[in-house]
């Protein structure tokens, strides 16, 4: 994916935006920065306390938040946006994301440690 300083590529999309061939690259492209980068440096332990899903691409609300956060740090991580970039997205981004995703009421609240439960979505009626 470029960044807006790559003045010869277009904007990155965000991935709910994306479907068929688009949305399975991006996808692809996003699991590799997860499992490369994000869980090997800033994952904690797994609780139940701090839930985390071992099959978390089977969440949208993760896919979401965390290529959010992919975004984030591709823009941050960036020389244009300054030494103080990777400061930001630490602050401003990554603990923000993750107390969402591993909170016990978060997406992976039905998932335990080496299983996956698909999140039971609310019943909306008809209006």
């Amino acid at each position: 994916m470029s960044t807006p300083a790559d003045p010869g590529q277009a904007e990155p999309q965000f991935i709910l935006y994306l479907d068929g061939e688009a949305y399975e690259e991006e996808l692809r492209l996003l699991a590799t920065w997860v499992h490369a980068l994000l869980l090997p440096v800033y994952a904690r332990e797994v609780t139940s306390a701090e839930p985390w899903c071992p099959r978390w691409w089977e969440h949208q609300e993760a896919i979401a938040r965390l290529h959010g956060l992919w975004l984030a740090w591709q823009e941050l991580t960036d020389p244009a946006a300054g030494p103080s970039g990777p400061a930001l997205w630490h602050r401003d981004h990554l603990g923000a994301v993750m107390h969402e995703l591993r909170s016990p009421s978060g997406p992976f609240a039905g998932c335990k440690q080496g299983s996956h439960r698909p999140k039971a979505v609310p019943v909306v009626e008809a209006f």
